[in-house]
């Protein structure tokens, strides 16, 4: 398999968790305004059952994807990519662990990590595209506004990464939810 090919083809996972996210966006919106009719009330019950895998599956997608493009593609990682790295590498050991612990009550935990990871990412994702509004480099033996992989005109190793920590804050807050679902209503909430 080609570098290319594996470029594309985690372009592609990128592709498919943002239409993931934003397909959920539009089932929480609908769940707020109108209801769940049974399909849409049995997709969100299906992917809150399976929601730690799914984001252990991300989180292990992206650690192989980037331990792939630095030591087989040999592209230095920049500082803001190790920082990147240093928040998603853990998430991989802190999922894992809730997946046989069957704990959801980890999106406590994952998500702070996760938006931080985000943000970083966010920050990259500019950098790199507007090399030219940012005062600080990285560091000389790499460079932070380097475009190593450009997939759809939008896509790059900090945007994917981005969407890797957006789907995985996603799906923290699908179990967040399912959770409330099976406690019930709180007892302070219910009028007496």
């Amino acid at each position: 398999m080609s570098n290319d090919t594996v470029s594309l083809f985690l372009a592609m996972l990128a592709v498919l968790a943002l239409a993931f996210v934003v397909a959920s966006a539009g089932v929480a919106l609908i769940a707020r305004t109108r209801g769940l009719g049974p399909g849409l009330a049995s997709w969100r019950d299906a992917v809150s059952d399976a929601s730690l895998l799914l984001a252990l599956g991300v989180a292990a997608t992206c650690m192989l994807g980037s331990l792939y493009m630095s030591e087989v593609r040999h592209f230095v990682p920049c500082d803001l990519c190790w920082y990147q790295r240093i928040a998603m590498y853990p998430l991989v050991v802190v999922l894992a662990v809730a997946v046989v612990a069957r704990d959801k009550a980890v999106w406590r935990y994952v998500l702070p990590i996760a938006l931080i990871g985000a943000a970083v990412s966010t920050y990259h994702y500019l950098h790199e595209r507007f090399p030219e509004s940012v005062s600080t480099a990285c560091s000389l033996e790499a460079s932070c506004s380097t475009l190593w992989i450009w997939e759809f005109h939008f896509l790059s190793l900090p945007g994917m990464a981005w969407v890797g920590f957006v789907t995985i804050c996603t799906l923290m807050l699908i179990a967040r939810s399912a959770l409330r679902r099976e406690a019930g209503p709180d007892p302070q909430e219910v009028p007496a």
